[in-house]
């Protein structure tokens, strides 16, 4: 009699973990499907329409104004590659990486640099205005468009070497295409939870705060220089109001990336130290789903840059509603006035 009850109870608790399971991967391929589906849809014209905006006269050789097109660049392929075969793997069950060797290579390969890319430009973005808003004058001079260029060329060449190893150590383990469980395992693990989550948001988080306090320190001296003395000299440089616009919309895009991109290294950092453990199919089903959810919140990021920009920024709205006007409805603009060192146009 007590090994029937016993039966019968394994039963029960069985089909409420698969009714479990089957849940949890129900709601992650919802959320794939639509969730993923408009951040694709979202980041696409958002990075098309940054990388137009950053590209006008207005913007010219501005360093920071180029690390953010170069960033809506690489953006745009992040959405393209990494995103879309996310949402068709999780979404609707097209599993090409776990069939093909070669596919599953190539993919990580990508998925890692498109999404290393853009979210170092923004890092070097950080850096550049940091230097940009010294008072030294030679600090300054770190802050030009021919050094722009060649950190986003290094940029990527970087991470394209660095990530070699996936196309060494990644393969198909029992129809899973990953990194294995061994020592690699680990080691990669803990890696890239430092490259895409600790590193990253650190270095935004020390340079964003060394630029407010480069910043403070600016107004201070103006507020404090004398009146009717123009004689005397004086270190403080007054910022542009196209300057000013860019510090705000990048610490707008540090604290939204630090927000949404914080998940990830949390979990990669609970995986690196689970990840030889042997685990309930459960327990399986709901790391998948929150491995997920921390890219999902990743890629949302990138996708929101285009409303950071427009919220953050007069400039970037009006430069928005010229390309309108002159892309769309096919008026003209003529020049009319400079104003804090932007050039105001007018429609005709």
């Amino acid at each position: 009699m007590s090994n029937i009850t016993t039966n019968s109870t394994s039963v029960i608790v069985g089909d409420d973990q698969a009714q479990l399971i089957a849940l949890v991967n129900l709601l992650n391929k919802t959320i794939s499907q639509y969730g993923l589906g408009l951040i694709w849809f979202v980041g696409n014209i958002g990075s098309i329409l940054n990388c137009i905006i950053f590209s006008q006269p207005t913007y010219g050789k501005s360093p920071c104004a180029m690390h953010f097109l170069a960033s809506s660049v690489a953006q745009f392929f992040t959405f393209n590659f990494a995103l879309l075969t996310r949402l068709l793997q999780y979404g609707y069950g097209i599993q090409g990486t776990n069939i093909y060797v070669w596919f599953c290579k190539v993919r990580f390969y990508l998925f890692y640099i498109f999404v290393a890319v853009p979210r170092y430009n923004i890092v070097m973005a950080s850096v550049d205005r940091y230097f940009a808003s010294s008072r030294s004058a030679l600090r300054r001079q770190w802050s030009s468009p021919k050094i722009a260029i060649r950190l986003i060329i290094g940029n990527i060449i970087v991470w394209c070497i660095i990530y070699v190893q996936v196309l060494i150590f990644y393969d198909i383990t029992n129809g899973s295409c990953s990194y294995g469980s061994g020592a690699y395992g680990i080691f990669f693990s803990i890696y890239i939870s430092i490259d895409s989550g600790i590193l990253p948001l650190l270095l935004l988080l020390i340079f964003g705060l060394l630029t407010v306090n480069n910043i403070h320190k600016t107004r201070r001296r103006i507020d404090a220089a004398p009146t009717g003395n123009p004689g005397r000299p004086t270190q403080a440089v007054k910022m542009s109001k196209k300057d000013i616009q860019l510090h705000r919309m990048l610490a707008n895009q540090i604290c939204l990336f630090i927000v949404l991109n914080m998940p990830n290294p949390c979990y990669l950092v609970y995986r690196s130290f689970t990840i030889t453990l042997v685990k309930s199919p459960f327990r399986r089903a709901t790391e998948t789903f929150l491995s997920n959810m921390t890219y999902a919140l990743i890629h949302l990021g990138f996708s929101l840059t285009f409303a950071n920009f427009f919220i953050s920024s007069d400039i970037y709205r009006r430069e928005f509603l010229q390309v309108i006007r002159i892309k769309i409805l096919r008026r003209t603009s003529a020049s009319t006035a400079t104003e804090g060192g932007t050039t105001v146009k007018a429609v005709r």
